[in-house]
């Protein structure tokens, strides 16, 4: 069941285009914050820039999640900003390695349950890609050395990221959890081919198929956490671990990240297996009674 990696829309390029036109805001950043050698990306007239922060410091890009009254949870438009940034970095020689992290001691709730609800009752363009899949097919095509700085909860596609990074600091607050299943879902972002790779079947049925969340230790221990940190220290590790790895021969280290992951084609191809699948039970009875039953649970 081959998939072609999904292309952007007109209306989505267009978005894009318009992000393009970015403006510097060294002078404010610096103002505020007192730093040097930080540069803040804005995106003007988007109501985003709100949610995800593109900061580019010394040979390093970070993309953080910000929108802490809904725990990080990630809009449609979140998505798209998150996958522009990584798009970006990639043709500019200047930015060596990524991070990513999330504000407010939460990495990310993962995906709006709103927008899936509004996405399983609407009539569906079977040729128009989530834009979850797009910023997939950003990390899995990204060639630059990712590291997640997780602190407090990364839920479904927030533990998703994290398995695409090459390293992960994690506080001794985070818990990942993939609860696809309860909402009767499947797993996405080509984790039924990592996550069995990285911690085993048993492990991987665990998180994938029971929902059972896994701490920070039992995630280092597991194997797919490199170190746990004090709460509110992981973006501060994670970039002591950038600027080790920028210090290392840029090609060897491409060279050698190309040889340690799984080859693109594989993951781009299990994304879309996993994509048709969730489309289809995105829709299914189960899955809207689960997305209404979470919205009932919000309001008791």
């Amino acid at each position: 069941m081959g998939h072609r990696a999904p292309s952007r829309t007109a209306e989505e390029r267009e978005k894009i285009k318009l992000r393009m036109n970015r403006v510097r805001c060294e002078d404010v950043v610096l103002a505020r914050r007192g730093l040097r050698g930080t540069t803040c990306i804005t995106f003007p007239g988007d109501s985003m820039t709100e949610h995800i922060i593109v900061e580019d410091e010394d040979s390093t890009r970070t993309i953080t999640m910000r929108r802490p009254e809904k725990k990080n949870t990630l809009t449609q438009e979140m998505y798209l900003a998150m996958s522009d940034a990584i798009d970006g970095a990639q043709s500019n020689p200047a930015i060596r390695c990524l991070i990513l992290t999330g504000r407010s001691g939460v990495f990310t709730a993962g995906n709006d349950i709103g927008d899936f609800l509004q996405a399983a009752t609407e009539k569906h363009d079977a040729a128009r890609p989530r834009n979850a899949v797009i910023f997939l097919q950003s990390l899995v095509n990204n060639k630059k050395p990712i590291i997640a700085a997780v602190d407090g909860i990364a839920i479904g596609i927030g533990t998703t990221m994290v398995f695409h990074c090459d390293y992960v600091v994690a506080s001794t607050t985070a818990s990942f959890s993939s609860p696809f299943i309860q909402y009767g879902l499947v797993p996405d972002g080509a984790t039924s081919l990592l996550v069995p790779q990285m911690v085993g079947h048993q492990r991987a049925f665990s998180m994938l198929v029971m929902g059972r969340p896994m701490s920070a230790e039992d995630a280092r221990m597991a194997g797919f956490v490199n170190m746990v940190v004090p709460p509110g220290h992981a973006v501060v590790e994670a970039r002591k671990v950038a600027r080790e790895i920028c210090a290392l021969p840029a090609d060897a280290v491409a060279i050698a990240r190309k040889l340690l992951k799984l080859p693109t084609e594989d993951l781009v191809r299990r994304i879309g297996q996993e994509d048709h699948f969730f489309g289809e039970r995105m829709r299914s009875p189960e899955a809207i009674a689960a997305f209404q039953n979470f919205f009932l649970r919000k309001k008791r």
